[in-house]
């Protein structure tokens, strides 16, 4: 499953996001979702959000 719907995105989700410093290797960070930032219902890059770590990125996979 990707991470461009909102409605398949909640806290306490574990996820794979890519963080804006990775986007051009694509290197991917794993985390607990704490809060999601994107506001919309859907984004074609992937749903913003904030891990429980604190990383801030989009959504690339939903483990």
């Amino acid at each position: 499953m990707n991470g461009t719907s909102r409605s398949d995105i909640y806290a306490g989700l574990e996820v794979q996001i890519v963080l804006k410093e990775d986007q051009r290797t694509g290197n991917l960070t794993r985390g607990i979702v704490k809060d999601l930032l994107t506001k919309s219902a859907t984004h074609p890059h992937g749903i913003k959000v904030r891990l429980e770590s604190g990383d801030v990125g989009r959504v690339k996979e939903i483990l």
